[in-house]
């Protein structure tokens, strides 16, 4: 069995965030841009947070330059304001997860890290809470790129600065909740195995033709099936 380099999105797939993500970045946008834009009702499922942002300021009426020249302190106050909020007490863990890690991390044919949305210092204090963080040495995330299909050639790179492995077609997986992960596993043809823990449905997941779909991670064994097939 060929070894396995396995990337985790963090919202919706190993966890879920209660109620302060979303008014973090509403009370950053204010504080930079003078306005939060659309994201009182903006979809952020599987997005980057540097492409949430464009979003929702474009939607009304904020140029190009008049976001890029706002961007890093945008994603500074966010990552500042997410940081004091957020406490273990708002983080739900999936379900399975912890078995899952636990298994995997145990392999010596599996490579764990992050492929996310997130701004890396702001996903890392999410799994820092629950006690999640050690599983991943490394990953790819909002910081590195400006598109999610743009970050797993990123993880693989690294991958191979950490062991000497290129990892290359099914031996790279992406282990996501929407279908930007499904669509972003197509870049370099690698396998995605689709959990329906966030915004989605399984049968949403399925119509974007993950290579598995999960309703979540109860059951270990096949979710690791899945995973090294």
């Amino acid at each position: 069995m060929s070894k396995k380099l396995v990337l985790f999105d963090i919202d919706g797939t190993l966890l879920k965030v209660e109620g302060i993500s979303r008014n973090a970045l509403i009370d950053a946008l204010r504080a930079v841009y003078g306005t939060e834009g659309s994201a009182q009702t903006h979809d952020f499922a599987g997005k980057l947070d540097s492409v949430i942002i464009n979003e929702v300021m474009r939607e009304v009426g904020f140029t190009h330059a008049d976001i890029a020249a706002g961007l890093e302190q945008a994603k500074q106050a966010y990552i500042a304001i997410f940081k004091e909020r957020a406490k273990a007490e708002h983080i739900r863990l999936m379900v399975g997860v912890v078995e899952l890690l636990d298994a995997l991390a145990q392999r010596d044919d599996v490579v764990l890290a992050l492929l996310t949305g997130n701004f890396e210092e702001s996903g890392r204090h999410k799994l820092i809470l629950p006690n999640i963080n050690h599983y991943f040495s490394f990953g790819a995330f909002a910081d590195d790129a400006e598109s999610r299909n743009a970050l797993p050639p990123i993880a693989v790179e690294r991958a191979y600065k950490l062991t000497g492995k290129k990892f290359v077609g099914k031996d790279v997986v992406i282990v996501g909740d929407t279908e930007h992960d499904v669509r972003c596993s197509k870049v370099l043809g690698s396998k995605c195995v689709a959990v329906a823990t966030g915004h989605y449905t399984a049968a949403r997941l399925e119509s974007y033709n993950p290579d598995y779909t999960f309703p979540n991670f109860s059951d270990t064994r096949a979710a690791i099936e899945a995973i090294m097939s």
